[in-house]
């Protein structure tokens, strides 16, 4: 009997919450079957026990693939569930649907089958989710309250058994501002227990109209220009756990693409406002490219010898035959001394002897990287954009080896028009070297990495740079401050290119901004009236849009790369570290040298982000200054690099997948059991207290909105909201009732707006249950259904068993 006793402890704990198998779309799965169960109600003297313990279904893949055309999107999803449990499961499928989508059509099919579904509009899904929520005791599905589902009923997938389910629905996708928005709810996946084994996302975009500007604030997308009018854009992973709905903008027309995205926090912790642009060449201007001079920069020391400089040549040659008509080139190679392919810049037509010029070409000798960059500076015409390609895999060895000294140099001889864009190959490179000639020229480094093919990533990049149409750019923004622009400055616009640019605002209102740059040398001005930045999130129907919240980690992921840079060129000091620890701790951008988030006590308060600074800034300087080449300091370089120019927040990896979240715009971290939000201050900021499952807590996330993604996390959270600290606290404590305003929510405070549906959630047994299982595989006296489980304090437990005797 004590036995039994120990078994039926052991089993309860690990059962004390079950969790529903969550992916894009959501399965419920209902309990295992129990064998030799006597019907309820069990007997008097102890609480039903819970079935065997229920492991989560995984799920192998997801498909997403997307066709919009003129602003129309049919949406396929293919997704297959697998069964690890050693019986049949069975239960209800769930899928929230984006919140803006108005589905015209679905189709539902489970293993090549049609099965019947139905469509709960924004109020009944709301229902449908608080019912499994509360029966569950699981939060998770909190996140989707505001959102409509596709709800049906999922017959038994076998024990170690796959279930394939496919959705097709159609959507008509509105403009905002000029953009064409799409969305997909992807954040389900990160309540998934295991990873996600392969996900991936292809949107095929269409249009009568040119598109223009084309965007993912949530993922890092590769997009692809089919022609003028027809796009993809695809993300794919393996092994992974989204933590974000995945977002795709886009822009048609004839007219100059620029389109402002602005967000203010729901709360007044940040009190000014996060704005991103995007800028992208009009047609009108890029019908005809800017004339421009190319300037190719290669390494011929004997440490290129081998596959290394093939695939350099290979890359030079594809830059020769891509040469716009206007264009003008020269090539320097360089090692103990230099060879110049000619005495002056050479006009495209002489490209074909060009190539059998770089053919000839072998490595030998050491490298004089300062004779090189000064040559190249001498060649520049001061009249026509410049771009020179440097490429090398070496220190400097001959002439002028100090890297400083080198610098000196170059910056008293490079004109204001040349652009210089590094390509450190391997390691044995001066990263310290390349990164300041990039930054002080108006590049980018790129290192290339061993094993990585040069030739590819040379011409890739080129490709991207090869026809010019706006130079030297710069925006004004009126009377509206504005401050911590990310680039700065501003790159050159390339035809089928766009910018991106991300920073910070005052006030907010409405503004003219003004673009200006060079065309052909000469000045063009463009204007873009009634631009509209937000004053009060309140004010805004998107404020609390998940897509527009990613704009401030996908600004402060910049600025961290754009500081952390500073650090390794320049060094330390007290303000540039005090801005990475606020920014990584308030953000949840943990990077291999802001490592408090996973290794410090949560809550951080003001008091605790200095001191850690403090101890960041004392062991840098203690510390002997890091070797500028090597594996560390080229990997460092290109990750930094990454950083600054992401056009995706930084995701999140080793150990703070686990304990780092984002809800919204706001970053919660893993203390203990529970989930603080990193904004909390604790000396500062009191509690307010509200029971987990609560009708306070319910109705507390229909006044708030923004608290929900917060609350979705578990059952013990710290969130903010309007300036105050909400905590969840067990369902069983007793707290004072909380006053919630009911201008903005759905039900008088402390109520549940309404009663939930009372069986289509979660279907209880029918004729169609799980077959019953072999009697090991389910040992327990009795199970409850889908009644909620009631757990007893393990010791009550234990004392009334022994009183009956055992």
């Amino acid at each position: 009997m004590k036995a039994r006793i120990l078994l039926l402890i052991v089993v309860i704990v690990s059962l004390a919450v079950p969790i529903p198998a969550l992916a894009d779309g959501i399965i419920i799965p209902e309990p295992p079957p129990c064998i030799d169960c006597p019907p309820p109600p069990c007997p008097e003297f102890m609480p039903c026990p819970p079935p065997n313990p229920m492991v989560q279904l995984v799920i192998r893949y997801h498909q997403v693939d997307v066709i919009i055309e003129d602003q129309i999107a049919v949406t396929h999803v293919d997704q297959v569930f697998y069964n690890p449990n050693d019986w049949a499961v069975e239960g209800t499928y769930l899928f929230p649907l984006p919140a803006d989508a108005a589905v015209t059509s679905f189709t539902l099919w489970v293993d090549g089958e049609p099965v019947e579904g139905q469509i709960l509009d924004a109020e009944q899904a709301r229902q449908t989710y608080q019912q499994i929520v509360s029966s569950l005791r699981d939060p998770a599905l909190l996140e989707y309250a505001g959102r409509g589902a596709v709800q049906a009923h999922i017959f038994p997938i076998p024990p170690q058994g796959e279930r394939r389910i496919e959705l097709e629905y159609t959507q008509a996708l509105a403009a905002e501002n000029g953009l064409v928005r799409y969305v997909y709810p992807l954040s389900t996946e990160k309540y998934s227990a295991w990873p996600l084994e392969s996900v991936s996302i292809d949107v095929d975009v269409r249009s009568s109209q040119p598109i223009r500007a084309v965007y993912s604030p949530s993922h890092t997308v590769a997009i692809s220009r089919e022609n003028p009018n027809h796009v993809r854009a695809g993300y794919e992973a393996k092994d992974v756990l989204p933590d974000s709905d995945f977002a795709l903008y886009y822009s048609t027309g004839e007219n100059e693409a620029f389109h402002l995205l602005s967000y203010r926090q729901p709360d007044d912790d940040e009190p000014d406002g996060f704005f991103l642009l995007l800028l992208a060449p009009s047609p009108e201007v890029s019908t005809e490219a800017l004339p421009k001079d190319i300037l190719l920069v290669l390494d011929r020391s004997g440490s290129m010898e081998g596959e290394k400089f093939r695939q350099a040549q290979d890359a030079l040659i594809y830059v020769l035959e891509h040469l716009n008509p206007e264009d003008r080139f020269n090539i320097i190679v360089f090692s103990t001394g230099l060879d110049t392919y000619a005495s002056s810049l050479r006009p495209t037509d002489e490209a074909g002897q060009a190539v059998e010029w770089v053919n000839r070409l072998s490595p030998a000798g050491s490298t004089d990287i300062n004779r090189a960059l000064l040559e190249a500076a001498a060649l520049t015409d001061t009249e026509r954009p410049t771009y020179l390609l440097f490429l090398t895999d070496g220190l400097p060895t001959e002439g002028e080896v100090d890297s400083q000294k080198i610098l000196d140099n170059f910056r008293g001889s490079a004109p204001d028009n040349l652009r210089l864009f590094p390509f450190g190959v391997g390691y044995d490179v001066d990263t310290f070297l390349l990164d300041s000639l990039s930054q002080e020229n108006h590049g980018a480094s790129t290192y290339v990495l061993p094993g990585e093919p040069l030739d590819e990533i040379l011409s890739s990049f080129y490709s991207r740079i090869s026809t010019p149409v706006l130079t030297d750019l710069a925006l004004d923004f009126d009377e509206l401050a504005v401050y911590d622009l990310y680039p700065e400055p501003l790159p050159d616009l390339f035809q089928g290119s766009q910018i991106i640019l991300v920073g910070r605002y005052r006030k907010g209102g409405e503004t003219t901004v003004t673009l200006t740059g060079d065309v052909n040398n000469q000045s063009q001005t463009f204007t873009f009236s009634d631009q509209q930045f937000a004053i009060d999130s309140s004010q805004e129907e998107s404020a609390s849009d998940a897509t527009l919240a990613a704009i401030p980690r996908l600004w402060a992921t910049r600025k961290i790369g754009y500081l952390l840079n500073q650090v390794r060129l320049n060094g330390p000091n007290q303000e540039i570290i005090d801005q990475i620890v606020r920014l990584s701790i308030r953000y949840g951008i943990v990077t291999p040298y802001t490592s408090y988030l996973v290794t410090e006590s949560m809550p951080l308060g003001a008091a605790e982000q200095e001191r850690i600074a403090q101890e960041q800034l004392n062991q840098m300087q203690s510390m002997a200054t890091a070797p500028a080449s090597g594996q560390a300091a080229v990997e460092k370089a290109a990750d930094q690099a990454s950083m600054a120019a992401a056009e995706a927040p930084a995701p999140q990896t080793g150990e703070a997948v686990n304990r780092v979240r984002q809800a919204g715009a706001r970053t919660f971290v893993l203390a203990g059991e529970q989930w603080v939000d990193t904004a909390f201050d604790p000396e500062q900021m009191e509690t307010i207290k509200v029971a987990f499952l609560s009708d306070d807590y319910f109705a507390l996330v229909d006044a708030h909105p923004e608290l929900a993604a917060a609350f979705a996390l578990g059952p013990s959270v710290i969130a903010l909201a309007d300036g105050a600290a909400y905590e969840v606290v067990p369902e069983d404590t007793s707290v004072p009732a909380i006053q919630i305003p009911t201008e903005s929510a759905t039900a008088e405070p402390g109520q549940i707006p309404s009663e939930p549906p009372p069986t289509e959630a979660v279907p209880g047994p029918t004729e169609t249950s799980s077959p019953a299982q072999p009697a090991s595989q389910n040992p327990l006296p009795c199970a409850g259904g889908l009644l909620p489980i009631l757990l007893v304090p393990l010791g009550l437990l234990w004392l009334r068993l022994r009183q009956q005797g055992s």
